[in-house]
């Protein structure tokens, strides 16, 4: 019988609606622990979770049974309302429209992991925008300037 083996490891990245600082840090690990359980649920595995209070990246083992798309979906819509029937934020909390998803090899985990752990020291010296422009431009990914985010109006 034919079997299916694959190894593949995406970086996540996505962020609150209009980049806006939503997730505290007195529930943040509870949003990570609820995050982690839909995309296990899921059947992939998460090796790292982590962020600000504007954006999360989550590294995992991604189980080619489901589209992305659809994984991302989950993700959002099951958050979002998460933290809306928690009454975590002022007002309706949403994620921003989109995502980026960067593809690792074996080799590259570690350090994508130190990265994701260390987001406060990195954000101490770039912002969000600025660190999400830059990885566009080191996986040479064209981008319009205006449509990375949708900012409120």
């Amino acid at each position: 019988m034919a079997n299916t083996f694959t190894q593949i490891h995406l970086h996540l990245i996505f962020a609150v609606k209009f980049r806006q600082s939503q997730i505290q840090r007195e529930w943040k690990d509870k949003l990570y622990k609820y995050t982690t359980g839909i995309i296990q649920n899921n059947g992939h595995k998460v090796l790292i979770i982590n962020g600000m209070a504007d954006h999360i990246h989550i590294l995992i083992g991604f189980r080619s049974t489901q589209a992305l798309a659809d994984l991302m979906r989950d993700i959002k819509q099951m958050t979002s309302l998460w933290i809306n029937e928690n009454k975590l934020t002022k007002g309706k909390f949403a994620w921003q429209e989109g995502y980026a998803a960067f593809s690792y090899g074996q080799s590259q985990l570690p350090t994508i992991i130190k990265y994701i752990e260390n987001q406060e020291e990195h954000h101490k010296k770039r912002t969000f925008l600025e660190e999400y422009k830059g990885f566009l431009k080191l996986f040479d990914i064209e981008f319009d300037e205006k449509y990375i985010f949708k900012d409120p109006e």
